[in-house]
C-alpha cells in the first residue's frame, strides 16, 4: 500500500470536532473527540471512537454512558482545552463550567447543543474501541454552525 495515498485518502473524510463527556465512578472526565457519527434514526444511535488506555475510555467501559458537546464554529480554543487530560473542580473544567443531566456526563455551558447516549454495542479494534450509544437525552443552547476539524487547521487520517 502506498502509505503517502492512504493519509491523503483517509484525510479526505470530513469531520467535525466534539468534547465527549463520561463518568468515572464518583468524577467526569471529558476529551476532544471527532470520530462521531449518527447510526440509526430509529432508534437514534450514535457511533464515537474512543482511544484505549485513556481515563475516559475506562470510564465509558464502567458507566456505559456518555455525552456529545456540539461545538460552535470558531471554538477552536474551547475543544484544544480538551486535548489534554483536565482537572475538575467542582462545576469546572479549568474554567470551563459544565452540568449533568440525564446520565451524569458532563454537559458543557458554552456547547452549541448536546445528547447523552446510553451503551448499547462495543466494538474493541486497533488502538481504538467504538462505542455505539442510544440517545437518551439532548438539548440546544443555542443554534449556530458546527465547528469542523478543517476549521482549525488540523488533519486526522492515519
Amino acid at each position: 500500500m502506498d502509505n503517502d495515498a492512504k493519509k491523503t485518502a483517509l484525510r479526505g473524510i470530513s469531520y467535525g470536532l466534539y468534547v465527549i463527556g463520561t463518568k468515572v465512578n464518583e468524577d467526569v472526565n471529558a476529551f476532544t473527540g471527532n470520530w462521531v457519527t449518527q447510526t440509526s434514526f430509529d432508534p437514534p444511535l450514535v457511533a464515537i471512537g474512543c482511544k484505549k488506555g485513556t481515563t475516559s475510555n475506562e470510564g465509558i467501559q464502567n458507566s456505559k454512558v456518555f455525552s456529545v458537546n456540539v461545538l460552535e464554529s470558531g471554538q477552536k480554543d474551547l475543544a484544544f482545552a480538551f486535548f489534554k487530560p483536565v482537572s475538575r473542580v467542582g462545576n469546572k473544567f479549568g474554567d470551563v463550567e459544565f452540568y449533568t443531566k440525564t446520565t451524569g456526563s458532563p454537559i458543557l455551558n458554552d456547547a452549541l447543543s448536546w445528547f447523552e447516549c446510553k451503551v448499547v454495542h462495543q466494538y474493541d479494534g486497533g488502538d481504538h474501541v467504538i462505542y455505539v450509544g442510544e440517545v437518551v437525552d439532548a438539548g440546544v443552547h443555542r443554534t449556530g454552525n458546527p465547528l469542523t476539524l478543517s476549521e482549525t487547521g488540523l488533519f486526522y487520517g492515519g
